[in-house]
């Protein structure tokens, strides 16, 4: 008696039923994702007012994560004696600075006060 011969149907590769398996799961997720409906504000201006405040937020965490390095890279410069990684340093903390008050900074040169 051979066993390959006796059960055909559990003697699938594992890859196949982890693909189909991840297929299901993408469809599954896809029809969630395109069966959500769209929730909109009624006033327009009111939605591109959110999505200004929302990209100048991450332009904010940008320019606050430039900030703290900059700072690592002057600290670390100050250790080292190294005046080009100091010079460095201080670029990036100055773009870091500018890119954080980038809201602010265009606000003062257009002259409208939030």
């Amino acid at each position: 008696m051979y066993r390959k011969n006796r059960n055909r149907l559990n003697n699938r590769p594992t890859t196949h039923r982890l693909r189909r398996g991840f297929a299901l799961y993408a469809v599954a997720a896809l029809a969630c994702c395109l069966a959500t409906p769209a929730l909109a504000a009624g006033d327009p201006l009111a939605v591109i007012d959110n999505l200004n405040t929302f990209i100048f937020s991450i332009i904010r965490a940008v320019g606050l994560i430039l900030l703290g390095w900059g700072i690592v890279q002057v600290g670390l410069s100050l250790q080292s004696h190294d005046p080009s990684q100091r010079s460095q340093g201080f670029l990036t903390l100055a773009g870091g600075i500018i890119i954080t008050f980038a809201k602010e900074i265009l606000d003062l040169i257009i002259g409208t006060g939030a």
